[in-house]
C-alpha cells in the first residue's frame, strides 16, 4: 500500500504535523497502539469550521470539516510511525459534533472521516466509530475527532 501515491490521487497533501494547544501530546505510542489525539478542523492554527451543525453549518460543511479534522490526525499518525505505510490498521475513531439540540444526522459528519480513512488505507481503513453530538466543543470548533491506530 501506498498512501502517498493514493493522497496524490485525491489530490490531497497532509498539512504540518498539528501542535498542541495546551498540556497533552498530539499523539502517544503503547506498543503497537496510536493513540491520537482530539483534532479540530483548522488551517494551521485558523479554525475553518465554527458552529453548531444544524444550526450555523449545513450537514456538507460538518462532512467537510471531519474531513479536516481527519488530515490532521494523519499528519499525526505519520508523525507517529514516520511513514504512513506502516500503519496495519485504523482500529478506532471517535467524532464529536457540534450540533443544534435537534440535530441527527452525526453519522453523516463523521463519514466526512470515515470516507477519507477508508479511501487512503483500503480494507485497514474499516475502523469501529462513535459519533457523539456535543452542546459545545473547544473554540467553538463544528467538530473533533480522535482516532486509534495500530503500526506494523
Amino acid at each position: 500500500m501506498n498512501i502517498a501515491a493514493r493522497l496524490d490521487q485525491l489530490g490531497l497533501t497532509l498539512p504540518p504535523s498539528p501542535a498542541p494547544a495546551a498540556h497533552y501530546l498530539p499523539w502517544r505510542a503503547a506498543k503497537k497502539t496510536i493513540y491520537l489525539a482530539g483534532q479540530t478542523p483548522k488551517e494551521g492554527s485558523v479554525l475553518k469550521y465554527q458552529g453548531q451543525i444544524g444550526r450555523d453549518l449545513t450537514v456538507a460543511q460538518g462532512y467537510d470539516a471531519a474531513t479536516l479534522c481527519a488530515m490532521r490526525l494523519l499528519s499525526a499518525l505519520q508523525d507517529a510511525v514516520g511513514d504512513l505505510d506502516r500503519v496495519e490498521r485504523v482500529v478506532k475513531v471517535t467524532v464529536f459534533v457540534n450540533t443544534a439540540s435537534d440535530f441527527t444526522q452525526h453519522a453523516q459528519v463523521a463519514n466526512g472521516a470515515s470516507d477519507l480513512l477508508c479511501a487512503l488505507f483500503g480494507d485497514a481503513g474499516q475502523h469501529a466509530r462513535s459519533a457523539v453530538g456535543a452542546s459545545a466543543l473547544p473554540g467553538n470548533a463544528a467538530v473533533e475527532i480522535e482516532m486509534i491506530a495500530q503500526r506494523v
